[in-house]
């Protein structure tokens, strides 16, 4: 397989980036953290939730970010849980769009100006 010049290389990467940019571009909501679903007990003797673990009360929905260096837990409706998931999910999409364009930025530095030994 032939290497690609310099300049196919540059485009390529150029080529590349565009597109991590336009999906950027369409994410709306983007959050970090962990989104936790729990059932609990309410811790009266004579509730079925002692005895039945299928009786428990909830679901109720957690979210544990990050915020000012130290772990956050903040208690959501269903409705903020069912808008946060996505979130969450286009949190971690764009992390993983940024390592590429890294990557991709990185290709395109050694293609317009290679280092000469």
């Amino acid at each position: 397989m032939a290497r690609l010049t310099p300049a196919a290389q540059a485009k390529q990467a150029r080529e590349r980036i565009s597109r991590i940019r336009a999906a950027i571009a369409q994410i709306d909501y983007l959050c970090s953290g962990t989104l936790l679903e729990r059932l609990t007990r309410c811790g009266k003797a004579g509730c079925g939730c002692a005895r039945d673990p299928a009786a428990r009360h909830g679901p109720y929905y957690d979210w544990g970010h990050m915020q000012g260096g130290k772990l956050v837990h903040r208690r959501l409706s269903a409705e903020q849980a069912q808008l946060l998931r996505p979130a969450i999910a286009n949190y971690r999409k764009v992390k993983k769009l940024l390592r590429a364009w890294e990557a991709e930025t990185e290709r395109l530095i050694e293609a317009e100006a290679p280092i000469n030994r």
